[in-house]
C-alpha cells in the first residue's frame, strides 16, 4: 500500500512508518510546512520517500492521511484525484469546547481517526465515521539512571504557549528541583520566568540526545493543562522515569497509579517532584511501574496492527 502523508509531527509519524507500506510524503524546495520531506532529526525507513508536488499525480496512492484542514485543498490540486481519506486529528479542541465543530465534518467520505478517547468525546464530529488508535511509541529502551537529582520538562515554545503548556507552574517546580527543559524555542525561559539560571536550564536536543538526557534526570514532569496527550511523556515512561503530571486531558488513562503522580493540586505535585529528588529508590521503583504500563498500552506493535486493520477497512 502507498500512503500519502505530510510531515506535521515527527514523532508520531516516526511509529507510523514503521509498519509495512510506502510512505509518500511530499517535499518543496524551501522544506516549507506542506513540503517538509523526510525528517532529519528522527530515525525513518527507507521506505518513506520524498516526491515533489509536480510528480504527485504520477503517484499510485491508495490511501492519503489528512493532518490539517488545508491539505484537502492540496490533494485536489497536487494529486487531482481523492482516494481513500483518513482524518487524524492529533490535537484536543480549542474554542468553544465541548461543541468545537471537527473540519473533517465537512469532507464527504473520509473516515476521522483521534489519538485518545479524550479528544473523540471533546470534538463534535457531526456523525462523521469516528475512531480512535492510540498512541504507539518506537521503544527507546529502559534507559533511565536518574543520576541528576533535576525534574525534566519537555516542551516547545513555552515562553508563546504560556498557560496551555503550564509554563506559569514552572517556576513552583523549580522551587522543588532544578529545572532542565527541553523543546524548541525554549531559550529566554528562565528570564522569562523570573528564575535563576541554577534553577531552570533550556536545552535543545535531537531525539536521540533527547532520550539520553532525559534519563539522567530524577523524575519527569508533565504541567501541560491542555493538549492532546504529549508523546514525551509516554517517552519518558518507556524509559523508565517516574512521572508527575497534571490530571488532564487524557493523562488520567495514561499514568495509572504506581506509575507516577497524577492530581490538579499543584502541592501535590511537587511535594512528589521534591519526594522522587530524595529517594532514587523510590523513583526506581515508580520508573519501572511506568515504563511496563506504558510497553502494555502504548507499544509499537499494537499501534501498527490498529492502523493495519483501519487503513484496509477504508481501502476495501
Amino acid at each position: 500500500m502507498r500512503i500519502l502523508l505530510w510531515h506535521v509531527h515527527g514523532s508520531w509519524t516516526t511509529a507510523f512508518v514503521r509498519g509495512p507500506h510506502t510512505y509518500v510524503v511530499p517535499v518543496t524546495p524551501d522544506r516549507g510546512p506542506d513540503g517538509l520531506g523526510r525528517a532529519r532529526t528522527f530515525d525513518w525507513p527507507d521506505s518513506v520517500v520524498e516526491v515533489p508536488p509536480e510528480r504527485l499525480s504520477e503517484e499510485d496512492v491508495d490511501v492519503v492521511v489528512l493532518q490539517r484542514p488545508h491539505e484537502l485543498a492540496l490533494v485536489d490540486r497536487w494529486l487531482g484525484r481523492r482516494p481513500p481519506l483518513v482524518y487524524l486529528e492529533h490535537n484536543a479542541p480549542h474554542g468553544d469546547v465541548p461543541d468545537t465543530r471537527h473540519p473533517a465534518a465537512d469532507i464527504p467520505g473520509v473516515t476521522l481517526v483521534h489519538v485518545t478517547h479524550f479528544n473523540r468525546l471533546m470534538w463534535d464530529d457531526r456523525g462523521v465515521p469516528a475512531t480512535v488508535v492510540e498512541h504507539g511509541i518506537v521503544d527507546p529502551g529502559p534507559l533511565w539512571t536518574g543520576e541528576l537529582p533535576h525534574a525534566a520538562v519537555v516542551v516547545n515554545e513555552p515562553v508563546r504557549r504560556g498557560r496551555t503548556t503550564g509554563t506559569d507552574l514552572l517556576p513552583a517546580f523549580a522551587d522543588a528541583a532544578p529545572l532542565d527543559v527541553f523543546g524548541m524555542r525554549t531559550e529566554g525561559l528562565a528570564g522569562h520566568l523570573g528564575l535563576p539560571p541554577d534553577r531552570c536550564r533550556a536545552y535543545e536536543l535531537t531525539q536521540a540526545e533527547l532520550h539520553e538526557a532525559l534519563a539522567r534526570r530524577r523524575v519527569y514532569v508533565h504541567p501541560v493543562r491542555w493538549t492532546s496527550l504529549g508523546l514525551s511523556l509516554l517517552e519518558a515512561m518507556h524509559l523508565g522515569m517516574p512521572v508527575v503530571a497534571l490530571a488532564t486531558t487524557e493523562v488520567t488513562e495514561a499514568v495509572p497509579p504506581g506509575a507516577g503522580v497524577v492530581s490538579n493540586r499543584v502541592d501535590v505535585l511537587t511535594d512528589a517532584v521534591r519526594d522522587f529528588v530524595a529517594d532514587p529508590a523510590h523513583a526506581r521503583r515508580t520508573g519501572e511501574r511506568a515504563r511496563a504500563a506504558a510497553l502494555a498500552r502504548y507499544g509499537l506493535s499494537r499501534f501498527l496492527d490498529d492502523w493495519e486493520r483501519l487503513l484496509k477497512e477504508v481501502t476495501r
